[in-house]
């Protein structure tokens, strides 16, 4: 399945937004999928409303990432974003907590990959950003709904699942592109 979305880096006073999803209980950049009728750019603006509560406005694109190998292939577009207004507030049902990081000490239990999206924020880079990334996760999952259900009936916690699903390979990796 290829899936296309927009994930957005929020950063104040050297810290970034990350927020803790629900699904797996790991720290990650607000972002999700593009609804129809809809721009990457305004995916970007109204994720970052539904997970976090902040109204955003876009400053500039950092770069495509295209998230390959797991159940879905992701094509994401990270933009960097500034604070206008709203007030934190946590999307019930699929973010726990929100909270401010320095750039410099992220969290462990993190997307691996939206690593590389802050990192390339910090090199200043303004759409030039582009790369694969590799994700070579367990087998048995080709959607959703199966990721869940192998969580579900794993009896690990669910950070503990997604460090095994996700991260228990050491093939994972990010190749930049040309």
């Amino acid at each position: 399945m290829i899936s296309i979305g927009a994930g957005v880096v929020i950063v104040e006073d050297g810290k970034v937004l990350l927020v803790k999803r629900e699904d797996l209980e790991v720290w990650a950049l607000p972002g999700g999928g593009v609804d129809e009728g809809e721009s990457l750019a305004e995916t970007a603006v109204r994720e970052a409303y539904e997970e976090t509560g902040l109204e955003v406005e876009i400053t500039h694109l950092i770069g495509v990432y295209s998230e390959i190998g797991s159940w879905s292939d992701w094509h994401i577009a990270s933009f960097a974003a500034r604070v206008v207004g709203g007030k934190l507030n946590s999307q019930i049902g699929e973010v726990l907590d929100l909270q401010f990081f320095p750039l410099d000490n992220l969290p462990r239990d993190m997307f691996w990959w939206h690593r590389q999206h802050i990192v390339d924020f910090q090199a200043g880079l303004g759409g030039s950003g582009a790369s694969r990334q590799d994700i070579n996760s367990q087998p048995g999952a080709s959607n959703r709904a199966e990721l869940y259900a192998m969580r579900d009936q794993s009896g690990m916690s669910r950070s503990e699942f997604y460090h095994w699903y996700y991260e228990s390979k050491d093939s994972n990796k990010v190749k930049k592109s040309q």
